[in-house]
């Protein structure tokens, strides 16, 4: 597949704005839809593989604005899970072929949407001050849905939210421990050939892109209520991941 074609670029502009509007306007948990909605277009390969440079720039933009403002011991019990979650992503991505790699994301996508809906609804509740054992075990389903669609937000979300952190607190050591997760994976990724000369040139492209969307994302927070952002979200993920998933299957 050509990646500079206009089909390609008409699905990954839009892509990129909105995973830098997420990050940037309210919070970094959906960005992930972006690769899952690229998934769709794209092999899985070059969807995660397109999008982890610029997650990392975002990463690095969020890094500078929260410095040294991160919890360390909870961003520490998330990295020591995080490590072999990722080498687990890692060993399931080079034995899994397209299709089980599909299913994954889009049940991942699926899963989230159907978490948020039961936390909605009083199914699930958090809140709960879970100890440095749940975090590891976080820190695992984290590295590994990190690794593989780059959905790593909910298990982090499920240990992060019983710490008693501020706003700003959480923010600066979810920013803290998916930079650390993201340039962990991408020795990987350039290892088992995920970057690709085209994924990297194509990125170069999406670089203002990606900077766009983190600075509308900053602009739309007092704008548009995470009501109507959220709902968008969910509905897209929906229809994406039932997507990959009928397509896996078929």
């Amino acid at each position: 597949m050509d990646l500079f074609s206009a089909a390609v670029l008409a699905a990954t502009i839009p892509a990129v704005i909105f995973a830098g509007i997420s990050k940037g306007g309210f919070g970094s948990g959906v960005a992930f839809a972006s690769s899952s909605i690229l998934a769709v277009l794209l092999p899985p390969a070059v969807a995660v593989g397109l999008m982890l440079p610029l997650l990392m720039l975002m990463d690095v933009q969020g890094l500078v604005a929260y410095w040294r403002q991160w919890d360390w011991p909870v961003s520490r019990v998330l990295l020591l899970g995080a490590v072999p979650g990722t080498v687990l992503g890692a060993l399931f991505w080079a034995s899994a072929d397209p299709d089980m790699i599909r299913l994954i994301i889009g049940a991942v996508a699926l899963v989230f949407v159907a978490w948020q809906a039961a936390q909605q609804l009083g199914l699930i509740r958090l809140g709960a001050r879970f100890g440095a054992k749940t975090g590891v075990v976080s820190g695992v389903v984290l590295g590994f849905t990190s690794f593989v669609s780059h959905a790593g937000g909910p298990a982090a979300a499920v240990y992060m939210l019983g710490q008693g952190l501020s706003k700003t607190a959480y923010q600066a050591t979810t920013v803290l421990v998916f930079w650390a997760v993201n340039l962990f994976k991408s020795g990987f990724y350039l290892g088992m050939g995920i970057f690709t000369r085209e994924t990297l040139l194509l990125d170069l492209v999406l670089i203002p892109f990606a900077l766009l969307g983190t600075w509308a994302g900053i602009k739309l927070h007092h704008m548009v209520s995470e009501r109507v952002f959220y709902g968008i979200t969910y509905v897209a993920l929906t229809l994406t991941g039932a997507k990959l998933v009928w397509d896996a299957l078929s």
